[in-house]
């Protein structure tokens, strides 16, 4: 009798094109993007690459050749896309998106050369968010690339928070700068003396000018600010002396020492003059917080370019690895596939793929988010000053019934009419994507940098010892070391966590995480090889997991979750992190899935990548479901006292003599009786009877159902790592060795 034949799925036959990219990671309806991306590339595949194959990275100063880098970045747009069209940019509207493209493709070679081209954005970072109109015009202004006809060099700026050793990275709060006032004529603006030394400044070896965080050391001066400073202010402008990095060799940093006067019209967003008391508008830390809540989604596209340009290197050295040997001869599988003839070095490649995907997926997701957010924030601020709403009292307690009304909308069911208001209401949106912005961008900058950084390590083990030579395809000993520093820049893991800890208790966020876990559900109906039926059921013990602890006190009857019980918030947020990740590596691909048939430039490329990309989206929550799991499980479970062999503790156990007795009324009952104490007082030989859980069988239920939800996971990762075998790349990388 016939049978029907098999017919095999389609799976990945080439790495993904631009065209899949742009649709994945949601800029396809941006041609500006697509062609500042493609600008981005060819400085770092280009100029950058030959730096670095040159050996620049071996010198830590700031050399002729480096500098050249600066002008390249000009030439090709990336120094004015953090303006607008009137002042020197390319494009006016948010550049979160457009600067995490930026950093991508830059990453993609050298963490360093993102750095140096990010940093000239993060010193108008603090102008550009809080300064006033006219220092935006006039910072803005000279910092844009020249224009034809123009006989002038563009400004270089640098970021100057960071204080020196013991002050470096322990807290953004905490300043040794100081501003005082030497001089203040009736009628006139105050001059200002300003003391600052940094540590780890980039940008410092060229930069024209400084925006520094300092502290008022005069009555006359109300709390912190930022200052714009000047080289050619009177005084001291000391670049310092150069630090001697490990990496990110071709951006400049140095520990500066300045003691300048300025005007006081230098304070960014100006000031007020109470009682004879100079008030600055915005307090540094206000700064800071708009800036870096930016800034830091860059960095984790950066961490993410470096696991994905990782893949096509160790493809190509997996597969050669035994070529030129004896026993290698062409048409071999030994010659073919090399080590790839073996699944443990294809598995391990599979987890650095998915782990890429999953943290691009994530940063750009931000990126996107606050892209979307920029713009509601200003109509807020302008909504604020038409009502006369002033102070972060009145504006808090504004924002919170608009914050209660969103969360009665995010709660209706989908098909309700009511829910179309949450998008029409200027406020209603706002609140709502605040709450996600305030969680996508510590969670990106945290599981992308950490995370990523562990993987960087998992892909330079795959090359052997071919990974931490200077001549390693891809530069991937190098990659692996700058994200260490990644992981600490802009603020230390510590801060994304402590950052986490607050908003992800946001009761609109809650309400937003909830509508999620539903949104999962309908996702694993349809396409129920993504993995987003572990990944709900794993959110949903991340939820439960949230609200024990909240409402729970520990053995000593102290309360769990608090800001000071940084061993339960800080995992709890770690665990968020995963789950955040694997959900937008799920939409992406379901993006491409749904718009990439309306390409026709992806042909017959779609279904195969769709298919592989799904299946490492199911690799990814399989694994982000086990580290929920295990983080959870000790928090729930971890700060109850074990039951000893004491009064207290057999309380709960069986008596030998009682089930003897009920054995003869209930035959086979001595089987389930657990811990049994037997007539002379001797028991099992453990630490203790078995700790009970009946406070947490909803807990129990949920880890169950978990375990289960990894059916397929394993099946998809050998179905990953067979197309990895297949897959065809270039002969050679498009940037030198």
């Amino acid at each position: 009798m016939a049978t029907a034949s098999l017919i095999e799925p389609e799976t990945l036959r080439t790495l993904p094109s631009d065209a899949a990219r742009q649709i994945q990671w949601g800029f396809a309806d941006r041609y500006e993007l697509q062609l500042l991306s493609q600008s981005a590339r060819s400085v770092a595949r280009g100029p950058v690459a030959r730096l670095v194959a040159g050996g620049a990275r071996n010198s830590h100063e700031w050399t002729e050749a480096k500098a050249k880098l600066l002008e390249a970045f000009d030439g090709c747009g990336i120094t004015a896309v953090f303006m607008d069209p009137e002042q020197g940019g390319l494009f006016a509207g948010p550049k979160n998106l457009a600067l995490a493209l930026v950093a991508f493709e830059l990453a993609w070679v050298d963490g360093g050369a993102a750095t140096a081209s990010l940093a000239g954005c993060l010193a108008l970072a603090p102008i550009h968010e809080r300064g006033t109109a006219d220092q935006q015009r006039h910072y803005m202004g000279l910092a844009a690339p020249t224009q034809p006809g123009e006989d002038r060099k563009p400004w270089r700026g640098a970021f100057c928070l960071t204080e020196p050793i013991p002050y470096v990275g322990v807290d953004t709060g905490m300043l040794n700068g100081k501003v005082r006032i030497v001089e203040w004529k009736p009628g006139e603006e105050p001059v200002l003396q300003v003391e600052k030394r940094g540590r780890f400044i980039t940008n410092i070896g060229f930069a024209n000018f400084v925006t520094a965080a300092v502290d008022s050391d005069d009555e006359r001066i109300k709390g912190s600010c930022i200052v714009i400073l000047e080289e050619s202010d009177p005084g001291i402008f000391d670049r310092g002396t150069s630090t001697r990095k490990m990496v990110h060799q071709l951006s400049s940093t140095g520990d500066p020492i300045f003691n300048l006067r300025v005007p006081g019209s230098r304070i960014v967003g100006g000031y007020e003059i109470k009682d004879g008391v100079l008030v600055p508008r915005y307090n540094h830390s206000e700064i800071i917080e708009a800036v870096f809540r930016r800034t830091r989604v860059t960095v984790g596209a950066m961490t993410a370019a470096k696991l994905l340009s990782a893949v096509e290197p160790v493809i190509r050295y997996q597969r050669g690895r035994f070529r030129g040997a004896e026993t290698a001869t062409p048409g071999s599988v030994r010659y073919e596939l090399g080590l790839q003839a073996r699944q443990d070095a294809l598995h391990r490649l599979v987890d650095v793929w998915a782990t890429g995907e999953a943290s691009a997926s994530l940063a750009f997701a931000a990126a996107r988010a606050f892209d979307e957010l920029d713009p509601l924030e200003k109509e807020v601020e302008q909504l604020y000053a038409d009502r006369g709403v002033t102070g972060a009292k009145a504006k808090s307690k504004f924002l919170r019934q608009a914050a209660d009304q969103a969360i009665e909308l995010i709660q209706l069911r989908r098909d309700d009419s009511r829910k179309k208001d949450l998008n029409s209401d200027l406020l209603l949106r706002f609140v709502t994507l605040d709450a996600e912005a305030d969680v996508l961008c510590p969670a990106a900058k945290l599981w992308n940098t950490g995370w990523g950084a562990q993987m960087m390590r998992e892909a330079v083990s795959l090359m052997g010892g071919y990974g931490i030579t200077e001549d390693c395809p891809g530069f991937l000993g190098n990659k692996w070391m700058d994200a260490q520093l990644e992981a600490t820049y802009e603020g230390p893991e510590a801060v994304q966590r402590r950052q986490l800890s607050v908003t992800m208790t946001n009761p609109v966020f809650v309400a937003l995480f909830r509508s999620w876990i539903a949104e999962m559900r309908r996702i694993a109906s349809e396409h129920p090889g993504t993995g987003a039926c572990s990944l709900a059921t794993a959110m949903s013990m991340w939820l439960w997991s949230l609200d024990h602890l909240q409402h729970s006190k520990d053995a000593d009857g102290n309360k769990l979750y608090q800001s000071a019980r940084q061993g339960v918030t800080f995992p709890l947020a770690d665990a968020l992190c995963w789950l955040m990740a694997v959900r937008c590596q799920i939409l992406d691909v379901l993006r491409l899935r749904k718009h990439g048939a309306e390409d026709a430039s992806l042909g017959e490329e779609l279904a195969g990548l769709v298919n592989f990309l799904t299946d490492l989206c199911l690799v990814q929550a399989a694994r982000a479901s086990g580290e929920v799991s295990r983080i959870c499980a000790e928090l729930v479970f971890g700060y109850n006292r074990h039951p000893a062999w004491d009064e207290a503790g057999t309380r709960g156990c069986w008596r030998e003599d009682e089930l003897e007795t009920l054995e003869s009324v209930i035959p086979g009952i001595s089987s389930y009786g657990g811990d049994v104490v037997k007539i002379d007082g001797s028991h099992p030989e453990k630490a203790g009877p078995c700790a009970k859980c009946d406070a947490a069988q909803p807990f129990l239920l949920l880890h169950t159902r978990l375990d289960a939800c990894l059916t397929g996971s394993r099946l998809a990762k050998d179905r990953a790592a067979d197309a990895i075998s297949k897959i065809m790349i270039p002969e050679a990388l498009d940037y030198p060795a």
